[in-house]
């Protein structure tokens, strides 16, 4: 195994949660209880819903699905769950210099191993921390396939170093884990999304089954070849893969605080456009069909979220013209606003082919450090006006307030819990270094 590599899984095995800043402990757990939330709101999807219903008929025991009714199954299969349940509503928060949502692939393997091995609140928030840092890390190491969509890819190896981590593995037995995790890495395509292709959330919900199942995989005795991350990324899932850089700052710098959370209920790089769309409606306060013409100038990633017409639910979380569309209509472009009725709206369905979108090369060239956008609107009346950024909020650079980020968390959680049980689960993620075991923390939930 390459020396960085065994570094970074020697970092993971032996740092302690005392080691970890104050300030970083305390946004991890913001990260922690977003996930939670975004979770428990996608377990209500129908998909989710049936396929809980279909695997719970031969479920096993050990961990919580968390979802209405609460049912039990092994580890790895409550791991992919609660996985695909938080990706299915496009709102979980994501990595800002690397692409993936790093919390939603780490945190279900860590929450299942962590429920059936009794481990404490501390080493559940270490291996958040420390699996967010490998799957950063990775991330920006890597060179992925084009149209490849990044889950089950880098994050997935970081959920199977949070999961050894849990096990109380050492750096040899972690490294071994990310090494035989190679094997499951998945080549999910981002044309996925436009089409309305739910089974890309199955992909993001094998994170968490294989954080669960590599560490059983080592105890059992399987091994893997030394260079099975370099290859695997560098040459089979990814086109290149670069281990300058990979461990700088280790340990100083911590990746977790360098997200990204969203309050959109969409994809990311379709947000700069909304906050622009944002302030602009705030000025000109249009009725919908006062409104001749919405332009948008983004950058090429962005640009390509333009289909006018999303097939179902899930498609419509990356058509920038819709959630446009929603946002003047509804006036908000949150969980509630993108939902299955927006797209039978008749004022948002004819709203949507008045938006334009195009890339600016200028703009492109930004990317990842800026993610730039600009809208145009334009009024039947003459009036107009123009809005420019240089990336969304609610990323390291401009980050949300604190509170915003718990009415979210209580707004998702109420799909399943009560208000007084949400409260509780949020006082429990705030003190989670008290909690004696993850089951602890269940326990709340379930008591909803």
């Amino acid at each position: 195994m390459g020396q960085k590599i065994e570094e970074l899984a020697r970092f993971v095995a032996e740092t302690r949660l005392e080691n970890v800043p104050e300030a970083v402990r305390r946004h991890a757990k913001l990260v922690l209880l977003d996930t939670l939330g975004v979770i428990l709101a996608g377990s209500v999807r129908p998909e989710v819903r049936q396929l809980r219903e279909r695997l719970s008929a031969t479920a096993g025991s050990g961990a919580t699905v968390l979802a209405d009714g609460w049912p039990a199954h092994d580890p790895r299969t409550a791991a992919l769950l609660n996985g695909i349940a938080g990706r299915a509503i496009e709102l979980c928060e994501g990595m800002r210099l690397a692409s993936g949502q790093a919390a939603m692939q780490i945190l279900p393997g860590v929450l299942a191993v962590g429920e059936h091995a009794a481990a404490t609140g501390r080493e559940m928030l270490a291996a958040l921390v420390l699996g967010y840092d490998v799957a950063a890390r990775l991330g920006a190491a890597f060179t992925p396939r084009p149209f490849a969509h990044q889950n089950g890819q880098a994050m997935l190896l970081a959920a199977a170093a949070a999961g050894a981590r849990v096990r109380g593995f050492d750096a040899r037995g972690v490294s071994r884990a990310m090494r035989v995790a190679t094997t499951q890495l998945l080549t999910p395509s981002y044309t996925n999304t436009v089409a309305g292709a739910t089974t890309l959330n199955v992909a993001g919900g094998m994170s968490g089954f294989v954080g669960a199942l590599a560490p059983d995989l080592v105890l059992a005795g399987f091994e893997a070849q030394e260079d099975a991350v370099e290859e695997a990324l560098g040459r089979m899932v990814g086109e290149g893969f670069r281990t300058e850089g990979l461990v700088d700052e280790l340990g100083n710098r911590w990746e977790i605080t360098r997200n990204y959370f969203r309050l959109y209920a969409c994809c990311n790089p379709i947000h700069p456009a909304l906050d622009c769309l944002q302030e602009a409606l705030a000025e000109l306060r249009p009725r919908p069909e006062e409104i001749e013409r919405i332009e948008f100038t983004t950058y090429r990633f962005a640009s390509v979220m333009r289909n006018p017409d999303p097939p179902n639910y899930f498609a419509s979380k990356y058509s920038l013209p819709h959630a446009a569309a929603v946002m003047v209509v509804k006036g908000g472009a949150g969980h509630g606003d993108i939902d299955d009725a927006a797209l039978a709206d008749p004022a948002v369905a004819a709203l949507r082919h008045r938006v334009t979108m195009a890339e600016d090369p200028a703009m492109s060239a930004l990317v990842p450090r800026l993610k730039p956008a600009r809208v145009t609107v334009r009024l039947k009346d003459g009036r107009e006006c123009i809005r420019a950024r240089d990336s969304h909020r609610g990323d390291f650079n401009d980050p949300f307030p604190e509170s915003a980020l718990r009415d979210k968390f209580r707004e998702l959680a109420g799909h399943v819990l009560a208000p007084a049980a949400a409260l509780r689960v949020e006082q429990a993620v705030d003190r989670c270094e008290e909690l004696g075991s993850v089951r602890e923390l269940v326990a709340l939930m379930r008591g909803g």
